[in-house]
C-alpha cells in the first residue's frame, strides 16, 4: 500500500529518482526520431535544460522548490512563447516523457496521475494556431 500523505516527490523516490526521469527524458529526446522536432529547439548542450527540468519538477512534485529559488515563478506558458509549440510538438514531448515514465519503478496510479497531469501543462504549452484536421 502506497502512503498517500506522502508528496508524489517522495513517492516517486526524491531527487534521485527526479534526475534518472529527466535524464531519460532527455536521452529519449536526443534519440527517437519522433523527437527531433523539439529537440531542435534545444541548445546542443543540454545541461542546463536537463537542470532546470530537474528543479521545476522537484517543486512540481512536491519536493524542494529549487526552480522558484533560483528562477522565480515558473511561468511556464510565457517562458515557452519564444518557441513555435503546437500538437506535433506537444506530443512528441508527451511521447519521450511516457516513455521515461514506464521505466521508473513506481506505483502505476502515480505513474498516470503524473502523466495525465504533465499531458494537462503540455497542452497548455500550445502557442501556435493550427487548423482542425
Amino acid at each position: 500500500m502506497v502512503d498517500q500523505t506522502l508528496s508524489p516527490y517522495a513517492r516517486l523516490g526524491g531527487e534521485q529518482a527526479v534526475r534518472r526521469l529527466v535524464d531519460r527524458f532527455y536521452g529519449l529526446m536526443d534519440t527517437l526520431p519522433e523527437a527531433r522536432g523539439i529537440r531542435a529547439m534545444h541548445p546542443v548542450d543540454l545541461s542546463s535544460s536537463r537542470e532546470k527540468l530537474f528543479k521545476f519538477l522537484s517543486g512540481w512534485l512536491g519536493g524542494p522548490p529549487l526552480y522558484v529559488e533560483e528562477y522565480g515563478h515558473p511561468r511556464l506558458r510565457a517562458r515557452h512563447l519564444p518557441f513555435s509549440i503546437g500538437a506535433a510538438e506537444r506530443d512528441a514531448w508527451l511521447l519521450c516523457m511516457r516513455q521515461a515514465l514506464s521505466e521508473m519503478d513506481m506505483n502505476e496510479l502515480l505513474r498516470e496521475h503524473l502523466f495525465q497531469s504533465l499531458r494537462n501543462t503540455a497542452d497548455f504549452m500550445r502557442n501556435r494556431e493550427e487548423s482542425p484536421q
